[in-house]
């Protein structure tokens, strides 16, 4: 399989160590320096774009892929407000878009835990939940897209919570997340659920990039040859 590697970061970089292990080539590369090679006669060099950017450049790069007719998934996280209109394009254009705030297999069984605990937690409104993540310095977003995900399913779950907050709040219904970033920090997710008599917790830690770049390449062969709109739910058959 070709590759397009759009972002060549930290993350691109890992992802291109273990595609090339895995056979896959990469044919083409873009970060700050390499910007112009970003065109439509280079990216249909590839049969899957990855896009690791940031929030202010992730939505324009995800669209060109779209109109471009290259299946492209992306792990960018801060520019959801725009997600509808990526999906619309990619049904119009009957493109391939698969989208995830964290594409590590861990990440995505833990997501399933949370459901599950928070489902379990909803009749027994004496116990507060919050939920802190801690990242790296680089890191450019807070919270992470990671902890909105894990935010969203609580809140799905949980009746008494009605929003996240980033940062203290005095609301009830107020589900708070604390956001930390310390060096090196890869990731961590952890929610706590605290009554006046007892804690119960739930974390992930990730050790190194690999899982998550592991992750990507897993839902770059996934998404080979496909059309549609997908999540990591779909690759680990969740």
């Amino acid at each position: 399989m070709k590759i397009a590697l759009i972002g060549y970061g930290k993350m691109g970089k890992a992802i291109e160590e273990i595609a090339i292990a895995k056979g896959h080539e990469i044919v083409l590369k873009i970060d700050a320096a390499t910007t112009s090679d970003f065109t439509k006669e280079n990216v249909q060099k590839a049969n899957v774009a990855i896009e690791f950017t940031g929030p202010h450049t992730a939505f324009e790069n995800i669209i060109k892929c779209i109109e471009w007719g290259v299946p492209v998934i992306s792990g960018s996280t801060g520019w959801l407000d725009d997600f509808e209109k990526a999906k619309k394009l990619c049904e119009e254009k009957k493109g391939c878009l698969l989208y995830a705030s964290n594409f590590s297999i861990g990440v995505n069984l833990f997501f399933e835990i949370n459901k599950q605990v928070a489902a379990l937690m909803e009749p027994y409104d004496n116990y507060d939940v919050s939920m802190t993540e801690t990242h790296h310095t680089e890191k450019k977003d807070a919270p992470s897209g990671t902890a909105i995900s894990l935010a969203d399913q609580i809140l799905a779950n949980i009746g008494r919570k009605n929003k996240w907050v980033n940062g203290p709040s005095k609301e009830a219904s107020d589900l708070i997340i604390r956001s930390e970033r310390i060096d090196p920090a890869p990731g961590t997710h952890s929610i706590t659920y605290e009554s006046p008599i007892d804690s119960i917790e739930i974390t992930h830690t990730a050790h190194t990039r690999k899982g998550f770049a592991g992750g990507a390449v897993l839902a770059a062969e996934f998404v080979y040859q496909k059309m549609g709109i997908f999540t990591m739910e779909d690759v680990l058959g969740l």
